[in-house]
């Protein structure tokens, strides 16, 4: 397992339990109390690092290799029966942002999320997580898709932004994000998103607005990633973690602020722990979450939804 800097304590706990679990096998004396007691012992250890995270501790724990990214939680909510739709019929197919149809327990839904890679060459192909314009208009057209067929839409939100390059900004970078936000104002269908890792700024509200917002335990959601604060304010990376703390980025501090409407826990340690947990829990809100809003009409939804954003924040008129 692939630890973070902050739980190497748990590290040097984990390599004394394999010592004494060899020292048992090779000369056959009983050390199962040994175990028993180090086991004890890493479960507190790792339950008080867990119960103290700093808002840095959440960005990383967020970013951990191991995390499960969105199309392991489409995989495992549809049971598999996702169909992926491809290209903006514009400029291309972009690889970091995918959509499609799937189930949720006979329920038809459009997901709609950024993928990541899990290694060099998929990261590369995926772009880090980090879509183009030609990205979120495929967003687009698969919203207006399930709009035309009255099929809800879940999106699910793991990106470090969208993509900063000269030529993305010569497609329309900006207007596509806010495209998209005007769009998904209007939509007649019920839309549900969630934050499964990374937050980012304009690449994740270009698919973040819904009719509900969830975030997991262990995620962060901000207008810019700490790093980038840090090197606009102080113009150095080295303030990172001051800059976490400064930005609110948490999922407490957006539940409190209103920006949010409700936080999934996750296991001790981070979702990457005991995925299949996870993704029953994301499965069990969103067939809630569903269930109550295909209640409502389509016109008294997309009156809440605009109330919900207006009313973050203080302003004045």
């Amino acid at each position: 397992m692939i630890l973070l800097d902050f739980e190497q304590p748990v590290g040097k706990l984990q390599e004394q339990l394999e010592k004494a679990k060899e020292i048992g096998e090779q000369s056959g004396v009983d050390v199962s109390q040994t175990i028993k007691d180090l086991e004890k012992k890493i479960n507190s250890t790792r339950k008080n690092i867990y119960s103290n995270l700093t808002s840095w501790q959440r960005v990383q724990v967020s970013r951990h290799p191991s995390r499960p990214y969105t199309l392991a939680y489409i995989k495992h909510i549809t049971n598999d029966d996702f169909i992926e739709l491809h290209g903006d019929r514009g400029v291309k197919d972009d690889k970091a942002m995918i959509g499609g149809f799937g189930t949720i327990d006979g329920e038809t839904v459009m997901f709609i999320g950024q993928q990541k890679g899990f290694d060099t060459k998929s990261r590369q192909y995926r772009n880090f997580g980090m879509a183009n314009p030609e990205g979120y208009r495929k967003a687009l057209r698969l919203m207006k898709l399930a709009e035309k067929f009255n099929k809800p839409i879940v999106t699910l939100i793991d990106t470090p932004g969208a993509y900063p390059g000269l030529e993305a900004e010569e497609r329309g970078q900006g207007e596509a994000i806010a495209r998209n936000i005007y769009e998904m104002f209007k939509l007649k269908v019920p839309v549900i998103c969630v934050i499964i890792g990374e937050g980012a700024s304009g690449g994740a509200i270009g698919i973040g607005v819904g009719d509900k917002v969830f975030m997991l335990e262990n995620t962060w959601y901000s207008v810019i990633s700490p790093e980038s604060c840090s090197s606009i304010l102080w113009r150095s990376w080295e303030y990172k973690e001051k800059a976490a703390e400064a930005l609110k980025l948490t999922p407490e501090d957006m539940y409190s602020n209103g920006i949010v409407d409700g936080i999934i826990d996750e296991p001790l340690g981070g979702a990457h722990v005991n995925p299949e947990e996870r993704y029953k829990k994301v499965k069990d809100v969103l067939k809630k979450e569903i269930a109550e809003l295909k209640k409502i009409s389509p016109e008294e939804r997309i009156e809440k939804r605009m109330k919900k954003y207006i009313d973050i924040g203080i302003y004045n008129e």
